[in-house]
């Protein structure tokens, strides 16, 4: 499992990548860059990589871990 650095939310760059994805959910990094390919996660590209803004992260979260409902 992938240890986060961050301790806080307000600890979060503006923009995570798959690597920060990976260590925020604990997950492997090549499941990372699968959960970025999903229709339904808010990535939006920079040339040609995907990057996703905290806050549509955080709520992308709630959504899917029930908190959002």
């Amino acid at each position: 499992m992938k240890e986060s650095v961050y301790t806080a939310y307000e600890d979060l760059p503006l923009f995570l990548n798959a690597e920060t994805v990976a260590k925020l959910l604990g997950i492997s990094i090549s499941s990372s860059y699968e959960l970025i390919q999903e229709k339904d996660f808010p990535t939006f590209k920079v040339g040609s990589r995907k990057l996703v803004e905290k806050e549509k992260f955080r709520k992308w979260v709630e959504e899917h871990s029930g908190g959002g409902k």
